[in-house]
């Protein structure tokens, strides 16, 4: 099945040999997104909520670009610096689905790109 490669301007550019998503038939494979905004390519994380926020709205805009929206997803991997941030990260993540949630991992990491604390990735069927 060939596949098709998903770039919007209402994202952040990629920042390594990567695309922002990538469909293949239905299935949106969407890469983990940072608190980058897409058009001043600065880092909106002077507290977690803005992270956070900015995280999803990135993820909102890909989704967007073939016609979806947060319903349409149906995993989610969530990686944080520390589990400390979960609480107040799952709290923001999940205003953001209005109805039934996906599928979803929550892992601590070392470190994630530009020293950020959140980065999420997601799996949307169209």
């Amino acid at each position: 099945m060939p596949k098709k490669i998903i770039n919007t301007k209402n994202a952040p550019a990629p920042i390594g040999p990567y695309n922002q998503a990538v469909r293949t038939g239905n299935l949106l494979f969407i890469s983990g997104q940072i608190a980058l905004d897409a058009h001043s390519n600065n880092l909106l994380n002077s507290s977690i909520a803005e992270e956070t926020h900015q995280v999803m709205k990135n993820l909102q805009s890909i989704l967007q670009a073939e016609g979806a929206n947060f319903e349409h997803v149906v995993k989610t991997t969530i990686f944080l610096t520390s589990m400390d941030l979960f609480a107040e990260v799952n709290e923001i993540y999940a205003s953001y689905f209005t109805t039934d949630h996906p599928a979803r991992e929550t892992v601590a990491v070392k470190g994630l790109p530009k020293n950020v604390n959140v980065e999420i990735s997601m799996i949307a069927a169209l």
